[in-house]
């Protein structure tokens, strides 16, 4: 039964393609009256809107003649992911006046930036060549004035059951026009922080935080920007927690979201004022249900954007498959699909990892074993259940959660849902409140980026809202480069910051053995009992879903104090 039901969907998804839009409509509901809205351009080249009622809802459709093409809910956007967007908003409005900006001053840091007036608003869009950010601008009109859409929402594939697409819906995506600002946002501060660093500005990966604090997101603050694709050499793995492991940069923008948010608490622990200074607002507020902790003001998000898919189950799947509107995996349920994958010591790439439990020992890393660490997808799936703050910092204030996802490259809908969420949906259940799995909205910027070719660097670049400069790590040894310094983002830096909040929070202790607890790294975390709960049944839901085990670091590198 279920294979003659995938039969017949099959047939209807063939015969819907296959039709003309008006045609397949028509055969579902027949007896439907299209209307004339508007007539726009010059006599010889006009273009029409056009609408239709179904089941009370308005759908419009915009074309170069009265066949209706293209037909969109009021809400929905309209799918364009195949046609030149220049060609189609000169269609709409003629005459239009482009105006090309040229930033940057030098061949790395050039970047160009296009603008064009319509109806006294002002469009722009920008990208690495003058015809990308043409394109980009004239996506941007087109998303605001038409609610065109341009990326690969597979929202035909989803409305006719095709398996693996139905549990993605148009809810599950960020606004074009937010996803396309908040990457803006952060390719100008990238710009900007590494304009009078030219030996540092290559990269191949880009990633960074935005904060929105209204609830039409159009309030934005960069709070983090970073680069980054390597991992720490097994040799410099640090007992005192002053190496960072993974410098990858969506990893790395995430510890600069826990810098952003100590700064936070540390305001709180000392001032009453509702500014912290250098720009940066207050965020957090007293939580009426647990006195002397605290939670987010109403409509602060974070939104995390990295130029490509982040490596492992998200990315390595979607350049095989077609970004367009009709992509959709055709062998979802193979076992390749949502498998734990792990980066290689000094290497590119991922790898499955064991289905059995896998130990890393210290020893064993200092002899030679080749050090593993955990696939950017798998470790932003855990940021979907366990939140962004860490263990230390949940003590205060509860998970932390990304609003959304944004993708400069790479972006495929079904595999980020899948690789972010959907590959533990069934597992995961009975997780101790507030924890839940978060399913963070999703895009892909309009302006795509192209494709980093030639090795990584082995830097990482890591900069929080408030610093001063930007600060340049060896990412091999996972300390700052030439001074051998920690980062200011290390275990070490950030735990001894934890620590003098905890105490000022609890000057009025007297118990010697929690006074002991987080003197010790681990004893610390530990403090975080429901943050460990959930992290547990997290962990027991992968291989539940028989997608191996979560790869740990030798248990040395949490045992450490401050002196």
């Amino acid at each position: 039964m279920m294979i003659m039901l995938q039969a017949k969907r099959m047939r209807m998804a063939e015969s819907f393609t296959a039709k003309n839009p008006v045609v397949a409509l028509n055969d579902i509901i027949p007896g439907l009256k299209y209307e004339l809205v508007q007539q726009m351009g010059p006599v010889h080249e006009p273009n029409f809107c056009m609408k239709v009622t179904v089941n009370g809802e308005v759908f419009h459709g915009y074309g170069g003649n009265q066949s209706n093409e293209i037909l969109s809910g009021s809400e929905k956007p309209l799918l364009a992911v195949n046609k030149n967007p220049v060609m189609l908003l000169n269609e709409l409005r003629s005459d239009l006046n482009y105006v090309l900006i040229e930033t940057g001053n030098s061949p790395l840091t050039k970047r160009f930036v296009t603008k064009v007036e319509i109806e006294g608003n002002v469009y722009e869009g920008f990208g690495s060549s003058k015809k990308q950010s043409k394109q980009a601008c004239a996506k941007s009109a087109l998303n605001m004035l038409y609610n065109y859409n341009f990326t690969p929402i597979p929202q035909i594939m989803s409305h006719i059951g095709i398996s693996g697409v139905s549990d993605i819906t148009e809810h599950d995506f960020l606004s074009q026009s937010v996803a396309d600002r908040i990457g803006k946002l952060i390719m100008e501060k990238y710009a900007m922080l590494m304009d009078d660093k030219p030996q540092h500005y290559r990269r191949k990966v880009l990633a960074g935080v935005v904060m929105t604090m209204d609830e039409d997101m159009n309030e934005m603050h960069v709070i983090s920007i970073s680069t980054g694709t390597k991992c720490v050499n097994g040799e410099h793995l640090s007992i005192s927690g002053k190496a960072l492991n993974d410098c990858h940069a969506e990893i790395i923008s995430r510890r600069c979201l826990r810098d952003f948010l100590l700064t936070q608490l540390e305001h709180m622990s000392s001032s009453q004022c509702d500014t912290i200074g250098d720009g940066i607002p207050l965020i957090l507020e007293p939580n009426r249900h647990s006195q002397g902790y605290f939670t987010l003001k109403r409509n602060v998000r974070f939104h995390l954007f990295i130029n490509t898919a982040p490596c492992g189950d998200a990315r390595i799947f979607s350049p095989h498959e077609k970004e367009d509107h009709q992509s959709f995996d055709k062998h979802p349920n193979r076992k390749a699909r949502g498998q734990l994958r792990s980066k290689i010591e000094s290497g590119e790439g991922t790898i499955p990892v064991q289905t059995s439990k896998s130990i890393q020992t210290w020893d064993g890393v200092l002899q030679g074993a080749r050090l593993l660490t955990m696939s950017c997808s798998d470790k932003i799936a855990r940021w979907n259940v366990l939140g962004v703050q860490g263990a230390l910092i949940s003590i205060f204030t509860g998970p932390i959660y990304f609003h959304s996802v944004v993708l400069g490259s790479l972006f495929h809908p079904q595999h980020l849902h899948r690789a972010l969420v959907g590959r533990i949906q069934k597992q995961l259940v009975g997780l101790p409140p507030p924890y839940r799995l978060h399913n963070p909205k999703m895009n892909l910027l309009s302006s795509t980026e192209s494709r980093q070719a030639g090795r990584a660097p082995n830097y990482s670049m890591n900069w929080t809202i408030g610093s001063k400069e930007p600060e340049i790590v060896d990412a091999m040894k996972g300390t700052v480069q030439e001074s051998a310094l920690p980062s200011r983002l290390s275990k070490m830096s950030l735990f001894k910051r934890w620590q003098s909040v905890w105490k000022e929070h609890h000057k009025a202790s007297q118990s010697s053995n929690l006074n002991e607890s987080v003197e010790h790294y681990r004893s610390a975390k530990n403090l975080a009992i429901q943050y460990q709960n959930a992290k547990r049944q997290l962990l027991q839901a992968f291989v539940k879903a028989e997608l191996g085990c979560w790869v740990q670091k030798p248990v040395e590198q949490d045992d450490f104090r401050l002196k």
